[in-house]
């Protein structure tokens, strides 16, 4: 079951969407106090030869969903180094059985993978901000690298998820 519904996921994207620059630098410092690991794997992409550009993309569904976590009421546990090698292996297990594909083949992987997800919502999300840019016919190493960490986010607040715990007088998903 999802737990970051569609509505919350809406409202996170509304929410960031009318932030101002300050606002944003204000939920990155909390991003980075509560999920440090996250925010430097999109710090990382640069190193990798990510354009300023398509960073501001990660950023911005780096935010996104840690709005959407925030809402949903739930004290996610901390997303560890270890925790995102383990859901690396098995991004990079797709994205191996993705690269190479014809647009129309990638458009259906996607599509597969989209479905069966345990955070449809968000996959989704991932995969329509990356087609707006056209990075998901991977044709660099930076591409590949700046597919993972976005992909990898979603697979990690998945993991994250087995973990939750209620806040007091909150319910998730309201």
């Amino acid at each position: 079951m999802s737990i970051i519904t569609q509505s919350i996921l809406v409202n996170a994207v509304k929410t960031v969407g009318r932030m101002t620059l300050e606002e944003k630098s204000e939920l990155a410092n909390e991003v980075f106090a509560q999920q440090p690991n996250l925010l430097a794997s999109v710090i990382v992409q640069q190193r990798y030869g990510t354009p300023l550009e398509q960073l501001d993309v990660l950023v911005n569904l780096l935010l996104t969903f840690f709005q959407a976590m925030k809402d949903t009421g739930l004290v996610w546990p901390v997303i560890s180094e270890d925790m995102q090698e383990r859901c690396l292996k098995r991004v990079v297990g797709r994205i191996n059985f993705v690269e190479g594909l014809s647009s129309v083949q990638t458009s259906e992987a996607v599509a597969d993978f989209t479905s069966s997800h345990p955070e449809p919502h968000l996959i989704a999300f991932v995969f329509g901000e990356l087609g707006q840019i056209d990075i998901l016919d991977i044709k660099t190493e930076a591409e590949k690298y700046f597919v993972l960490a976005a992909v990898n986010m979603v697979e990690c607040i998945c993991e994250a998820a087995k973990a939750l715990a209620p806040v007091k007088g909150k319910e998730a998903g309201k």
